[in-house]
């Protein structure tokens, strides 16, 4: 074989390039499986490299700025300026259509809100506490106020790299965020000085037994052993996925995966869709308490939405036993950031304002919001889709794509391909060195910082100092065709419960923050 090679190497590569070529021909031309090859030889292969390249070409030359989802360009061009401290304001007015159905329009104060000169925002306009204590309500041992608003939401290790969960958990630390582990479970890579929630799904990685039931004892232990957990989400379901679990593909499984998780290698692991530790309500709530009294911390529950009856029967139980999750976080059904079957990501539970607004109006109604902080997930990074969250009744907000893009996520929608091109959800070594985590942990600090910022400069032009002030009066939907708008009241039928606020002073020197923000002042 080396004596050919040699021997090839001496021949002139304009008599080496035809003959290469009928030699592909020839495969073509020969070979079954590809009718295109046999058809079309040597140029056929045109056809399925410009299918492989084919989301990044379309987003770069084909798309407009607006016109391209998940994430249109106008958007992902905010985030990637955002992180990197680069100029991310637009010029010559709007490119967005605002007649069309949905358009989002806030509505400033006459006369904006004017700061003191010793406010806190005048000092540090990028800290913005939760406005609710987390497990207060229930009595919790361990409650917790999150330092910010704007959180990381779920993503695995295992489905992302070591490389992009050490960028994220360090640019959190720095922020002050919480950073949800998704169901992967707690790795090294989320022991980098952030705040942790530890999220658990129906396969309890790394709290399982060999058969995959939970089990209490190991969960006490990983609490006790990791202070940097601060609340657990139980995860009935996920926008991208809900009614089935998640999939690992067996090429992203390494010995370090499968050891965190407690699975087998070489195999795919595909969570199941329900839990083993429950199968109704009232022993839903006899886990989240059992949890709560076992490790001392809040115990939520994730969720996206579909049919509504079993919120209700939730509702009435907290109502009638004073037990229940502390907080709840609805995922829209548009969210995703690894793999699930196109019928599921496309077609299966609400999208976020759906699915928000009807459960909210179910707690609302039994007179429950005071005892639950509510999260929303689900395309919310961005100012304006913040800003219509809180003022639907969001407490806090988590992202999850938008925090990928500001660790350099081309949003190449190969995710469960192992083939990342900027090494954020990949496990191949490879791909994964081109992600630095040192300078993504930054990108994700100052996308943080600036998401904070431009919220914060929002509320106040509208005479508010808090998001958690915002109405459903204060955002008007366009309504299309029709030329008016209608205010989120009107649109969802129900109008946000209060949030209580004594001022940004008692959030910022709360007992309970979380995040080191104490330390810093």
């Amino acid at each position: 074989m080396n004596t050919l090679l040699n021997w090839l190497a001496l021949i002139p590569w304009w008599i080496c390039f035809p003959i290469i070529l009928a030699i592909v021909a020839i495969w073509d031309i020969t070979q079954k499986k590809h009718t295109v090859l046999h058809n079309f030889p040597v140029i056929g292969h045109l056809r399925y490299w410009l299918e492989t390249i084919g989301p990044e070409f379309r987003q770069y030359i084909v798309a407009n700025n607006r016109e391209e989802l998940p994430f249109n360009r106008r958007q992902r061009s905010w985030i990637y300026a955002s992180s990197k401290r680069e100029n991310n304001f637009q010029g010559f007015g709007t490119d967005q259509d605002v007649n069309s159905a949905g358009f989002i329009f806030i509505k400033p104060a006459l006369v904006t809100k004017r700061l003191a000169k010793d406010h806190p925002y005048r000092e540090n306009p990028y800290v913005l506490p939760a406005p609710k204590v987390i497990g207060l309500s229930h009595n919790r041992r361990k409650p917790y106020r999150p330092k910010q608003v704007i959180n990381i939401s779920g993503m695995s290790f295992g489905s992302l790299s070591a490389s992009a969960i050490t960028a994220l958990n360090e640019g959190a630390a720095k922020f002050g965020c919480y950073h949800n582990t998704g169901e992967g479970g707690f790795s090294p890579y989320h022991d980098k000085g952030a705040d942790v929630v530890l999220n658990i799904g129906t396969a309890y990685f790394g709290i399982r037994d060999d058969d995959g039931n939970f089990i209490m004892e190991k969960l006490v232990r990983l609490t006790q052993k990791n202070p940097a957990i601060r609340m657990l989400e139980l995860k009935l379901s996920q926008g991208a996925k809900p009614g089935k679990g998640g999939v690992l593909p067996a090429a992203k499984i390494t010995k370090e995966i499968a050891e965190i998780r407690h699975v087998p290698i070489g195999k795919d692991v595909i969570s199941p869709a329900a839990h083993s530790a429950f199968s109704t309500l009232p022993e839903m709530l006899d886990l989240i308490e059992a949890m709560a009294e076992a490790t001392g911390l809040p115990v939520g529950i994730k969720a996206a939405v579909g049919k509504l009856d079993m919120w209700e029967q939730l509702a009435e139980l907290m109502v009638k036993t004073g037990r229940g999750p502390d907080f709840i976080t609805i995922d829209g059904g548009e969210g995703g950031t690894g793999a699930a079957p196109p019928s599921f990501a496309d077609h299966v539970s609400l999208p976020w304002v759906y699915g928000f607004s009807s459960v909210y109006k179910i707690f609302k109604k039994h007179g429950l919001t005071d005892r639950i902080t509510f999260i929303g997930s689900g395309k919310l990074g961005l100012p304006a889709q913040a800003i219509m969250a809180f003022a639907m009744g969001a407490d806090i907000i988590n992202v999850a794509r938008e925090a990928m893009m500001s660790i350099g996520c081309i949003q190449a929608q190969i995710c469960h391909t192992n083939r990342c091109p900027a090494g954020v959800a990949t496990q191949n070594k490879w791909l994964q060195a081109g992600l630095d985590p040192a300078l993504k942990s930054e990108r994700f600090y100052h996308y943080g910082k600036t998401l904070t910022k431009e919220i914060l400069e929002i509320a106040i032009a509208c005479g508010y100092e808090h998001p958690c002030q915002f109405t459903m009066e204060d955002v008007d939907v366009a309504m299309g065709d029709n030329n008016h708008t209608r205010s989120l009241r009107v649109v969802y039928d129900y109008e946000k419960a209060p949030v209580p606020y004594d001022g940004i002073d008692a959030l910022i020197n709360c007992q309970y923050l979380g995040g080191g923000l104490k330390k810093e002042h």
